[in-house]
């Protein structure tokens, strides 16, 4: 099962293993704090493209284009996550934007949800 939760928000056991996707650590959040199991920053979007997309919901279609893309080029990474979810049943991927609905990790987690059914 793959989980989105933000960074912010208190760690629990149901997170599993927890993987944070943001390029950029977040701030006012300690590693102690954070209970990482991994960060994958390198799976997050390119810069141009987390720009250009600035969290605008108006964006948010082709930006999920985008990044699905720019995804199947990462597929070592892709894969990793595939893995560690086989592994640890429950992964969570954690973010750091207040917009719970439309940010890397859904779309990460829609984009693996696709390659699992295809």
């Amino acid at each position: 099962m793959l989980k989105v939760k933000r960074i912010y928000e208190a760690p629990e056991q149901a997170d599993g293993f927890r993987v944070l996707v943001d390029r950029v650590w977040p701030r006012g959040v300690s590693k102690e704090r954070a209970h990482l199991d991994l960060w994958l920053k390198d799976v997050a979007p390119s810069d141009a493209l987390r720009k250009w997309f600035g969290h605008d919901p108006k964006r948010w279609a082709e930006f999920a284009a985008k990044y699905g893309k720019e995804l199947k080029g990462k597929k070592e990474m892709v894969q990793q996550l595939r893995q560690l979810e086989a592994e640890y049943e429950t992964v969570t991927l954690l973010y750091s934007t207040h917009d719970k609905e439309h940010n890397q990790a859904v779309a990460l987690r829609e984009f693996l949800k696709g390659v699992r059914s295809s």
